[in-house]
């Protein structure tokens, strides 16, 4: 089970990873537009803010890097509390369940596992 669990926490922080290129490298590029289903004018006005969210995912993933490394339970339970935390005000905020799905819920996931382990 601790494998299993460190297995999503991995795959939380590479998703997280992947959210941080796409906002702060990718974001008024054909791919970025199309993921977030931008138009370029918006891309191009919002593109500091964006970057500035890619940031923060990339913070989330040194802390889930960090948990991974370390072993330790409590800095994985609370960077996947953020995750998750974040997940759910996203989804709320943008009227949007895809995001529940594709942030909170790998990251209720890993938490459960944690549990389990």
């Amino acid at each position: 089970m601790h494998l299993a669990a460190d297995f999503v926490v991995a795959f939380v922080a590479l998703l997280h990873a992947w959210f941080l290129v796409l906002e702060m490298f990718l974001w008024t590029k054909p791919l970025g537009r199309k993921v977030f289903q931008l138009t370029p004018e918006f891309a191009a006005t919002s593109k500091k803010l964006a970057m500035n969210q890619g940031l923060y995912n990339g913070f989330l993933v040194a802390g889930l890097v960090w948990g991974l490394a370390s072993g330790d339970f409590h800095v994985k339970i609370f960077f996947l509390a953020c995750v998750f935390v974040a997940g759910v005000f996203g989804a709320w905020s943008l009227g949007n369940r895809k995001v529940f799905f594709v942030q909170a819920f790998p990251a209720l996931m890993a938490l459960i596992l944690l549990h389990l382990h």
